[in-house]
């Protein structure tokens, strides 16, 4: 099992789903975690959870519309630890829309908080990571990045810059030793997919139609992408960067209809 232990962790959009998932895997993997988000009720919950069993964890809210406060997150992170040394990119926004009717607002946010926030973020932790002589970033992506539902084109565009930006960061970074990598999340359950679900009109039981289209039987859970996360933010992945990792049930290009 990976460790984690006396790292520094920041998560964005850790105060639920599969962010909250990953923050409490690396606190129980010894890892110092900042909970990031817009709910501080949720976010103050889930630190006061991790110190009860022992654990090391810190708020902060941010709005990842505004490029201050993004960078606030990276400073205060600094301040209240010392150092960084895991960046993962979680927090985004999964408006729908498609190409023929998104209004300009709403790609316009959707980039913002998906790819332009990664980018400042990114870019703000550079300077610690090299003081520290490296360290792990992890973009959390979509399956969608490749080509995504027709109702999810802003997000599907972002999750594909995603991906290039995972890359081309690697290729400069590597020369000081910060790797960089991303998660291609396939169907999760999480509290938010839920609501989405309902406002589509699929019912209180869509996940017993949902799990039908697996072939193990169930939609991939937090936890799930909370072991993967682990694996790139450990020792265990040194020498790997610039890789994406596709975590899905099926191949992707071949998903079931439903």
């Amino acid at each position: 099992m990976p460790t984690l232990t006396d790292r520094v962790a920041v998560v964005t959009g850790s105060t639920s789903g599969i962010g909250r998932g990953i923050a409490r895997h690396f606190a129980s993997l010894g890892a110092a975690v900042v909970i990031h988000g817009t709910n501080k009720a949720h976010g103050e919950t889930l630190v006061a959870d991790i110190r009860s069993a022992g654990g090391r964890a810190v708020f902060i809210g941010a709005n990842l519309l505004d490029a201050d406060d993004c960078l606030a997150i990276i400073r205060e992170a600094a301040r209240e630890f010392g150092r960084i040394d895991i960046l993962v990119n979680n927090a985004a926004d999964i408006s729908r829309g498609n190409v023929e009717s998104v209004p300009l607002a709403l790609w316009d946010r959707i980039l913002a908080v998906n790819l332009r926030a990664p980018f400042i973020l990114i870019q703000a932790a550079i300077p610690h990571m090299r003081a520290q002589g490296g360290g792990s970033i992890l973009n959390v992506g979509s399956v969608n990045a490749y080509i995504g539902e027709p109702k999810l084109c802003p997000y599907a565009v972002s999750k594909g810059g995603l991906m290039t930006l995972t890359k081309n960061a690697a290729a400069y970074l590597n020369q000081y030793r910060i790797r960089v990598n991303q998660l291609n999340v396939g169907w999760t359950l999480t509290e938010g997919e839920h609501r989405v679900k309902l406002l589509e009109g699929r019912g209180e039981n869509w996940v017993e139609d949902a799990v039908r289209t697996r072939p193990f039987g169930r939609l991939l859970a937090p936890q799930d992408i909370a072991y993967a996360a682990a694996y790139f933010a450990s020792d265990e992945s040194a020498c790997i960067t610039g890789t994406v990792m596709d975590l899905e049930q099926y191949p992707v290009g071949a998903p079931p209809n439903w």
